[in-house]
């Protein structure tokens, strides 16, 4: 996030590194991605740690305890993943003393340390060439083949925030003042019938793929360019807030790009991606934005850069959702 949380006092993060026995004397705020808060925290000899604060009450969950425990699950799952699996591309939170990856941070945080590693972030907004979709699908096979920690969350297609959707789209959902209350408020209004169509198309699609009897994997959730980091020549993956058991298109379908993309994983695990469920998270995946956005812009918000940003992305993910999804899978 672009902005700091008004409702934290950086003191209170300083003191609480104290149960990972990290001894900053400086905490720099990082004004990178969008949902978690960022700091640097720096020690007097130079050792560096990455700080994140999750907001909880934006997290999507039922309420704000579901998703601190939903948070814990799957930060226990990527630390599992780098301590018994050894897979050396997981970036995974550090545990305190007491074995712990997460701790309640006030009413509605969370916070998690991370190693500080240098290296060049991901630019969401520019394409992958084939060499480093290649390189991305090789780390997601070798991800999907592995077998699912005991932490790990289950996931079912549905949307969390499903009902609030419907009420959205019929007009029965309570919105609050803010800048961008009635912005959406209208837009929603204006595209519900399109919106009432992919939620149909969603419905349609998702009863066929549990029919089809696939077995799921463990899935990270969002590898998009964002959530990679490049260091020395290679990718690792960071922010496991998402990871869970599902199907494996659940990761593919924002990578793949052509037909070779396909075998490329198909040659490494066996396993043939079916299009169908690659169309299903496709649309899931502007289905929950929108759903997310909605639920930030009915709640009381002001007027920020990364209130603007989240305006922004509701813009696009219903944008998108004016594309044919069928026809746009078939090109794959």
């Amino acid at each position: 996030m672009q902005s700091q949380p008004d409702d934290l006092d950086e003191r209170d993060v300083l003191r609480i590194l104290a149960e990972w026995d990290v001894r900053a004397t400086a905490l720099a705020y990082a004004p990178v991605g969008f949902g978690d808060h960022h700091w640097v925290a720096t020690a007097e000899d130079g050792r560096r740690w990455f700080v994140t604060v999750a907001d909880l009450a934006l997290k999507g969950g039922p309420d704000v305890r579901g998703a601190l425990r939903g948070l814990r699950a799957a930060m226990d799952t990527a630390a599992s993943l780098r301590e018994d699996a050894d897979l050396d591309f997981v970036l995974a939170p550090l545990r305190t003393t007491e074995g712990e990856t997460l701790r309640p941070l006030g009413a509605r945080h969370a916070l998690a340390v991370f190693p500080f590693m240098d290296g060049k972030a991901g630019d969401v907004d520019r394409p992958r060439t084939p060499g480093q979709r290649a390189a991305v699908l090789d780390l997601l096979a070798g991800l999907h083949r592995q077998a699912p920690p005991a932490a790990a969350p289950v996931l079912d297609v549905d949307l969390p925030l499903r009902a609030l959707l419907n009420r959205a789209l019929d007009g029965t959902l309570t919105w609050t003042n803010g800048p961008f209350a009635d912005p959406a408020r209208s837009l929603i209004a204006d595209r519900a019938p399109l919106l009432r169509r992919r939620l149909e198309e969603f419905d349609h699609l998702a009863r066929d793929v549990r029919n089809s009897g696939a077995p799921p994997v463990l899935t990270h959730g969002e590898p998009h360019p964002g959530n990679l980091l490049e260091q020395d020549g290679r990718y690792l993956l960071i922010d496991w807030d998402t990871v869970g058991v599902a199907l494996p298109e659940r990761d593919l379908w924002s990578v793949v790009q052509t037909p070779e993309d396909l075998d490329l994983y198909t040659t490494s695990t066996g396993r043939t991606p079916d299009p169908a469920a690659l169309t299903l998270y496709r649309l899931r995946w502007d289905l929950d934005e929108v759903s997310l956005y909605i639920d930030w812009f009915r709640a009381p918000h002001h007027h920020s850069p990364d209130t603007r940003t989240a305006w922004d992305g509701l813009h696009e993910s219903v944008d998108n959702l004016t594309i044919p999804t069928t026809q746009e899978c078939s090109g794959i």
